[in-house]
């Protein structure tokens, strides 16, 4: 049992709801969900899901074998470094995550799984190069969650080309964590606090502005947009008091959970506020698991 656990810390399973919360997003874009949350092809739904956990797990399974002379001083508590787990079983574990996501894309279409593949590409460079790159690290985690929401787009695939520009909100959001999480060990930067501050605010203040397409409405992802404001936000000026690794690891664990968050604002406003808390509603199982399982 304790074996088992280890294998699931590596895959982070809250983190895991932020990323299927972009799949639902992606959906309610396409317009693939309709009133009363009909889903206008369930088969695809579900191997959507299926792909996006295959691909997350396996790319945070993957970024902790990378990691594991690094993480034998700064966080000796993980699977690998305290030994819970094996080096061979998490690259077997996160191998068959990732072509598991592929292939369950593929099931959807060929859009799907290629963007699974380019998905796959861009986890793996992140990983192995680009996260300890002040600007192309954050820039690279950013384009991941992008890609994911494409994804999800892809369920209808003409899609596409009308709204690809959607990706663009998540790669401005993660690179605003992925800069915030540098001082989860050593302590916080302020500089890097006040760009994910300003950069957070532009997320924010996208959203009204997609008022401009007649079928997105502001009014619906209202009450949504001021709790996750409040999510991201609060954790944030707590660390800008005090740059301690503890308070930057909140500021971190805020910043990701309140994914779904904003996964559920948006959703709102192209689906309908009952659809926006049908996204939410894995905000609660998120918390739960989180402290089960680190998210960071």
């Amino acid at each position: 049992m304790n074996t088992i656990l280890a294998y699931l810390r590596l895959m982070r399973p809250a983190n895991i709801l932020t990323a299927i919360a972009d799949i639902l997003l992606g959906i309610a874009i396409a317009g693939g969900v309709g009133a009363g949350l009909q889903f206008h092809n369930l088969g695809h739904l579900f191997w959507l899901i299926m792909a996006t956990a295959g691909l997350y797990g396996g790319g945070v399974v993957f970024n902790d074998v990378f990691d594991l002379e690094e993480d034998k001083t700064e966080r000796p508590e993980r699977p690998l470094p305290s030994g819970a787990a094996s080096m061979s079983g998490a690259i077997v574990l996160g191998a068959t995550l990732l072509f598991g996501g592929v292939w369950a894309a593929f099931q959807v279409s060929g859009t799907s799984g290629t963007i699974a593949a380019v998905l796959v590409a861009l986890i793996l460079l992140y990983d192995a190069l680009s996260k300890h790159h002040s600007f192309w690290g954050p820039f690279n985690m950013g384009l991941c969650r992008g890609a994911n929401l494409w994804l999800g787009i892809s369920i209808l695939p003409a899609q596409l080309g009308a709204w690809w520009f959607m990706g663009l909100i998540p790669v401005v959001y993660i690179s605003a964590i992925t800069l915030v999480s540098r001082g989860e060990v050593q302590g916080g930067s302020i500089t890097a606090l006040r760009w994910a501050f300003g950069m957070y605010g532009l997320v924010i203040l996208s959203i009204p502005a997609l008022d401009f397409f007649p079928n997105f409405q502001t009014i619906y992802s209202l009450p949504f947009l001021v709790l996750f404001a409040y999510l991201i936000y609060h954790p944030l000026l707590q660390a800008f008091r005090d740059l301690a690794p503890a308070n930057i690891m909140r500021a971190v664990k805020g910043g990701v959970l309140a994914l779904i968050v904003l996964d559920a604002t948006l959703a709102a406003g192209f689906a309908g506020w009952v659809y926006g808390l049908a996204v939410l509603a894995l905000l609660p199982l998120s918390f739960v698991l989180a402290k089960l399982f680190a998210v960071s």
